[in-house]
């Protein structure tokens, strides 16, 4: 079996290479001062190289902790058998490697194709907007072929969630149960679908405000993932959109909680809990999408009901559009 170091190396190279990387940060321009001209740069150290691999996986925050693989990827890099060996490829899962820094995980899905009138196991899931659009053997084929893209949305597969993983840290901040749907509470395993780039946003989004200077403990998801069948729950003039895109995994209502009280804080420090405080975060989201235009999206101030505090809709549709009381 290889060094744990050069697996991982490879592991990071092929996903890279693969362009499943979609948060990868350009490299740093190299140095030439006190070198004379003509002279090869010296070469990178395994230890550098392997960090340099690595920092492409944990996004432009550098706090992503996780990979998700869809099985068809996973099924076509040997490495990670070599790793964690052959159930990596043939069953859903977490799989841990643990580095200097703190470990970094490899999930891989179950495939679409294993959502069946609806479900997966007794988890209902329901019916994705592609599948009301195209036939069913058309959204199975384009999903496990790896060209779900083409079908607007369609996921690659799901996560699975048990009650053993569901604390996994796929980031710094965030866990997998921090994403799941607010229903079917007794049913496990639970599924999920979840995009890297939603959560490099959404640490990009906290390390801003922190910059900003707003006190920001913790960045709470009030909605993340929502199945469609339960997002249909809620279809209708001034709820949840048919299309929505928390559907697509892309997407997460969020406030900020700095004390014991689970309700948005006062961030603009005017004595009040408004739609004020949802516009601090806005603005940072909005600065993060300025820095990183790979990761614009969807950003919307929502106002507090009898249920819950002002909150902000933040997405990663990769275009703009702003709605709420900018």
């Amino acid at each position: 079996m290889r060094p744990l170091r050069h697996s991982l190396m490879v592991v990071a190279a092929a996903l890279v290479c693969a362009t499943l990387v979609s948060l990868v940060r350009p490299a740093p321009a190299r140095a030439t001062s006190g070198r004379a001209p003509g002279l090869p740069a010296p070469k990178a150290s395994p230890d550098s190289a392997l960090a340099s691999l690595l920092d492409t996986l944990r996004g432009n925050s550098g706090k992503l902790r996780a990979r998700f693989l869809s099985p068809r990827l996973a099924a076509g890099l040997p490495v990670l058998r070599e790793l964690f060996g052959e159930p990596v490829a043939q069953r859903a899962g977490v799989y841990t490697s643990a580095l200097k820094d703190g470990p970094f995980h490899f999930i891989t899905m179950r495939p679409f194709a294993d959502k069946v009138q609806g479900r997966i196991g007794s988890y209902r899931i329901g019916t994705f907007p592609a599948e009301r659009r195209a036939p069913r053997a058309q959204v199975t084929l384009a999903a496990n072929s790896g060209s779900a893209a083409a079908l607007r949305g369609q996921p690659d597969g799901f996560l699975e969630v048990t009650l053993a993983n569901q604390d996994t840290r796929i980031s710094e901040h965030f866990r997998l149960r921090d994403f799941l749907t607010k229903d079917q509470h007794s049913v496990w395993p639970k599924y999920l679908v979840l995009r890297e780039p939603l959560l490099d946003k959404l640490e990009l989004v906290l390390a801003e405000l922190r910059d900003m200077g707003v006190a920001a403990n913790q960045l709470k998801v009030m909605s993340g993932f929502r199945t469609p069948q339960y997002n249909a729950q809620g279809v209708g003039a001034g709820g949840r959109a048919s299309d929505s895109r928390h559907q697509y995994g892309d997407a997460a209502d969020v406030y900020v909680v700095n004390g014991s009280k689970d309700w948005m804080s006062d961030l603009n420090g005017d004595g009040r809990v408004d739609t004020r405080d949802a516009r601090v975060i806005a603005q940072a989201a909005e600065r993060v999408e300025q820095r990183y235009p790979e990761l614009v999206g969807g950003v919307g101030i929502y106002k507090a009901t009898s249920a819950h505090g002002p909150f902000v809709h933040i997405d990663v549709r990769g275009v703009r559009a702003r709605w709420g009381e900018w």
